[in-house]
């Protein structure tokens, strides 16, 4: 669906680049998500128990050295400190810490490197809804561009790029500039405040490296369009711009919870998939587009059979809400 100011057009993605003219600027998440699930049998005992591995104990990023992580346990009433979870033929983790919310900091045993253990005890978390764990699955579950390491969700929206769709946007003069935001317990938990303003986001860490930010710097300098492939590179342009008043290369980390009212400064355009309700996705959309906007376009997307949700179907926003950055 492309959203338009006066209206919505249905089109396949591989028209994407109709919607793009030389000199634009999309920017895309290159994350990459690991096989952070694990799941294994307590000792003594058997019983079946996974964990979660969000980022290391000792570091918001991905290290692929690090043994001591952040987890999300189950069953975490019976994942206490001192309880070991083996993994068949890959090693085990010891619970060292007990965390609120479920979360656990473990330690892992492996006589492997640590993204060989993950390639042998872990897959791809896949999204509660999606009941196929199958390899095409986990295959699917990744973009044709990720390259940085961290993820524990994709960055669902870039799913439908290709190759092909990349090269033939390249070809219309497009820029293509690259971030990575480890998508992390902040995009995918669920608002269960009873006010919107009353939800917390987890912060999540993001890179930019020089070339990217000296680009986007010119562009907008020469207020060119700079379209975002996803939530996720939303929140890093504009946490980023937030924090430092320009964009800034560096390693960083953003807590921002982007909601109605908030002044985008970076982004123009964005593309993104239809969310759960209750999400700060949907959220964030409804904050660009204007609620109506999106209400509207949801209502039409369910009555025409989209596909909603990691796998689902996508949405072009060609302009901000005029009420963007209003209180």
């Amino acid at each position: 669906m492309v959203v338009g100011p006066t209206g919505n057009e249905h089109r396949r993605f591989s028209d994407l680049a109709e919607y793009f003219a030389a000199g634009d600027v999309l920017v895309l998440n290159e994350t990459r998500v690991i096989a952070a699930r694990l799941r294994g049998r307590r000792e003594p005992s058997g019983g079946a128990a996974e964990f979660l591995l969000l980022h290391p104990a000792r570091s918001a990023r991905y290290h692929s050295d690090a043994l001591r992580w952040v987890a999300l346990a189950k069953p975490a009433r019976r994942l206490r400190a001192g309880e070991r979870v083996v993994f068949e033929n890959a090693g085990s983790a010891t619970v060292v810490a007990e965390l609120s919310d479920g979360l656990r900091e473990i330690e892992i045993a492996s006589g492997l490197p640590f993204e060989a253990f993950l390639a042998k005890a872990g897959t791809l978390p896949l999204p509660p809804y999606i009941h196929n764990d199958s390899v095409q699955a986990q295959e699917r579950y990744q973009t044709v561009f990720a390259r940085v390491p961290g993820s524990v969700a994709a960055p669902t929206a870039s799913l439908h790029f290709t190759p092909e769709l990349l090269a033939r946007l390249a070809s219309r003069g497009v820029e293509i500039v690259r971030v990575a935001l480890d998508v992390g317990l902040g995009t995918f938990r669920p608002m269960t405040a009873e006010r919107v303003d009353e939800h917390a986001m987890h912060a999540e860490t993001y890179a930019i490296e020089p070339p990217a930010a000296a680009a986007l710097e010119a562009a907008r300098a020469a207020h060119r369009r700079i379209v975002a492939a996803g939530t996720t590179v939303v929140r890093a342009l504009e946490g980023n711009i937030r924090t430092h008043g320009r964009i800034v290369s560096g390693e960083h980390a953003t807590d921002l919870f982007i909601r109605p009212g908030f002044d985008f400064r970076v982004v123009d355009a964005m593309i993104t998939n239809f969310h759960l309700p209750r999400s700060s996705l949907l959220v964030l959309v409804s904050a660009f587009a204007g609620r109506r906007r999106m209400l509207d376009a949801y209502r039409e997307a369910a009555a025409l059979r989209y596909r909603f949700f990691s796998f689902g179907d996508a949405m072009l926003v060609l302009a901000r809400s005029p009420q963007a950055g209003s209180p």
